[in-house]
């Protein structure tokens, strides 16, 4: 049977992509924000999705905001990766909002004026530490007040919104922390640093001073520790995953559109590099299978405390982005082999140049090495599997 909300999500997902495409190389060149991509993507209301049909939204599910992910990641990195992170955090305050009345408005202002929400979960000395803060919340009555001093707010001029990580009270310890949701009239930025990277240039991650003055009630209720693991953990891993899922994607078809380019030019002769297109195919399959795998995986036990917090759970879902990230840019590398000069060039409709640029940035994002190296411990306590199944 078809789903009529999918099937029309898809669409809708795919109409705001055919928008990012046309415009990715100028966001790339110009290192700028997407605004056409969502000024699509607010036209179809794909930012709300999220949110419960209680406050005005869809209530989507993490399996089809994953599908939006992967189809505007074949299309532009920078607006994938920005749809991505809004919706990590979306996933934060639906599952986590408990009827707070202040994140109830959020939310449904969210759905009804689609607005767009920031990440900021990095800051000073902690630097990709995200379950340790330096700036505490203070409070005074109703009222809270932050200043934050953020290595890297994504977007963060051109957000509605900014949903960031802060120590519970000036006298909490680091990693004591709170969520808090702020809309652009809580808070002033003040720019630390530019952004100029060799890919995922239109993310416009740049550093920022962000003073806030907001109302108490628009501190998350839960500890931020258990919409870490619970949420954010898993979401990032599997969003992020299926964004570069898509750009992996993108890369294959450019190889697949090269190598019958020169078959039919040749006379059914096959380029020297048909082989990676091979391998490109097969990575592929084995990143498309990890991210839909893990996906299940983890929709089956999320009202499940108990499963979610378990070492094994933790350590697989965070090995997904060591996992994901590695795949993608094997299976990107493997296209622009299979593709040679005409992937390596610029100025041919067979470039795979930005693509690999965009893709690099994976292992970087939360350090790969940083996350091998949090969970040797966990690996030694955990049991080895003792069947093929299980």
């Amino acid at each position: 049977m078809v789903n009529l909300r999918q099937s029309d999500l898809v669409a809708r997902a795919r109409a705001a992509a055919e928008v990012a495409k046309a415009n990715a190389v100028a966001v790339d060149a110009e290192a700028r924000f997407p605004a056409e991509s969502f000024a699509e993507l607010r036209k179809q209301r794909l930012l709300g999705v999220q949110v419960p049909p209680s406050l005005d939204g869809e209530g989507a599910s993490l399996a089809e905001i994953a599908d939006v992910c992967y189809i505007l990641g074949q299309a532009c990195s920078s607006t994938a990766l920005i749809y991505a992170m809004h919706q990590i955090k979306m996933g934060c305050l639906v599952r986590h909002y408990k009827n707070t009345p202040a994140i109830e408005r959020v939310l449904r202002r969210i759905a009804n004026d689609q607005l767009l929400m920031a990440s900021s979960t990095t800051e000073g000395q902690a630097g990709g530490n995200v379950r340790s803060s330096e700036a505490p919340v203070e409070r005074s009555g109703d009222t809270i007040t932050l200043e934050r001093k953020a290595t890297v707010i994504s977007y963060a001029a051109e957000a509605d919104g900014i949903v960031t990580t802060a120590r519970r009270a000036p006298d909490a310890q680091g990693n004591d922390q709170v969520l808090v949701v702020l809309l652009k009239s809580d808070y002033t930025l003040e720019r630390l640093q530019m952004w100029d990277t060799l890919g995922m240039r239109g993310t416009h991650s740049e550093g920022f001073t962000l003073r806030a003055r907001a109302s108490a009630g628009q501190v998350m209720p839960e500890p931020y520790e258990r919409i870490h693991s619970q949420t954010m953990v898993p979401f990032a891993h599997l969003l992020w995953g299926s964004v570069w899922t898509g750009i992996a994607a993108a890369a294959t078809a450019r190889a697949q559109a090269f190598v019958r380019h020169v078959a039919r030019q040749s006379g059914g002769t096959l380029p020297p590099g048909a082989a990676h297109f091979t391998q490109a195919v097969s990575s592929l399959r084995t990143l498309r299978g990890v991210i839909a795998a893990n996906l299940r995986a983890y929709e089956a036990i999320m009202s499940d405390e108990k499963a979610i917090a378990s070492m094994e759970f933790q350590a697989m879902i965070t090995l997904t982005k060591v996992q994901a990230s590695e795949l993608a840019v094997t299976t990107v590398f493997s296209s622009l082999r299979a593709c040679g000069l005409s992937g390596y060039r610029n100025d041919t409709e067979f470039s795979i140049g930005r693509l690999l640029r965009d893709v690099l940035s994976s292992p970087i994002m939360i350090s790969n090495d940083r996350i091998l190296a949090n969970l040797a411990t966990t690996s030694l306590m955990t049991p080895l599997p003792s069947s093929i199944s299980g």
